[in-house]
């Protein structure tokens, strides 16, 4: 009965031990506690996590997914190639445009849906797994910080999720090079990498609560089920709930006013904020389409006034840095939350 443990515990034991040898400056080995200790834990989780099964099912569901997004709407782009020729941001669009003709969405909106899942399969059994198989009062008994291991595994489960996005968007960038002979600019380079580093804080998040519910929650399944159930309330059913609770805090009447339809819908709008998916899809409108100059309420004599116009890179980044910002709020304190109830848990429990 005990082989179990020992088996999952031996290799992050062993190697904790050597690598907190090199990490110590000088001094015997019992002298202090290095600070280094989170990396150790998080190059044996990063491996753990390379060599799993899971990470290769991910991938190979997001692979097909994104593949079959960027062909659809590559097919369409081809078919009205004459039109296409020349227009700015063509490359960028590919991610973020969707054939009126097929039903597959688009790139960004396919890694906006699936892509918490990457989160929440990294996250949900992070410490409650350990608890499980009864190797976490082993770990934390290694002459590291009982912080380093919530740290290490946060760092690692980022970093697994960071691989397999930028190997995906690589992958969809061949093929459509490939597919239309379209070479990226800088300027749609950086509006990639933008775009990539702002969906990574979006998983991000998601990897944070998931690993919050594995604190919180004593079973591996238990957290996955709440982790899963969040992402299809707030995936499914947000605009619902937006929806009933501006009629409540700014009903409408019978016969409502210009005045009262915009507050209406702007609180709506307000509230959607709240979920990180509202966020990364108003960040990821204003990085990968250089024409969007706002995702907020416009009025029609706004939308009369504006002047039709592409905007510069710096411009959309200076757009989307508020919902970046909310965004890294949001997961900072999502693993805040992870972090304290972590190190108040009776780990011997």
């Amino acid at each position: 009965m005990a082989a179990r443990p020992e088996a999952r515990l031996g290799g992050l034991r062993e190697t904790v031990s050597a690598a907190l040898a090199r990490l110590r400056s000088g001094g015997d080995v019992g002298d202090r506690v290095p600070s280094g200790g989170w990396r150790v834990v998080a190059d044996k989780e990063f491996g753990d996590h390379v060599l799993s099964v899971r990470l290769f099912i991910l991938v190979a569901v997001l692979g097909l997914a994104a593949v079959g997004a960027i062909y659809s709407t590559s097919t369409f782009v081809r078919s009205n190639a004459q039109q296409a020729a020349g227009a700015p941001g063509l490359f960028v669009l590919l991610f973020s445009a969707q054939s009126p003709s097929s039903q597959i969405p688009s790139f960004a909106t396919l890694i906006g849906l699936l892509g918490p899942l990457l989160g929440i399969a990294f996250g949900f059994d992070a410490i409650n797994g350990e608890r499980a198989e009864r190797t976490l009062p082993r770990l934390v008994a290694q002459p590291i910080h009982r912080d380093d291991v919530i740290n290490g595994k946060f760092a690692a489960g980022l970093a697994a999720i960071g691989l397999v996005l930028v190997a995906i968007t690589v992958l969809v960038s061949g093929v459509a090079f490939f597919e239309l002979g379209i070479v990226p600019g800088p300027d749609d380079v950086a509006r990639v990498v933008a775009w990539l580093a702002a969906t990574i804080v979006y998983v991000g998040f998601w990897l944070a609560f998931a690993m919050l519910c594995s604190v919180a929650l004593r079973r591996a399944a238990t957290s996955a089920l709440a982790a899963i159930s969040v992402w299809l309330v707030l995936t499914l059913f947000a605009s619902l709930l937006t929806g009933i609770a501006a009629g409540i805090l700014a009903p409408l009447p019978a016969n409502p006013t210009l005045d009262q339809q915009v507050a209406n819908a702007q609180l709506q709008l307000d509230l959607a904020r709240i979920s990180p998916g509202e966020l990364y899809g108003e960040a990821t409108a204003y990085l990968l389409n250089p024409s969007v100059q706002s995702v907020g309420i416009i009025m029609p004599s706004q939308q009369a006034a504006a002047l039709p116009s592409i905007l510069p890179f710096e411009q959309s980044l200076l757009l989307s840095w508020p919902q970046g910002v909310a965004l890294v709020a949001l997961t900072v304190v999502c693993f805040g939350a992870a972090y304290v109830a972590f190190m108040r848990q009776e780990i011997r429990a």
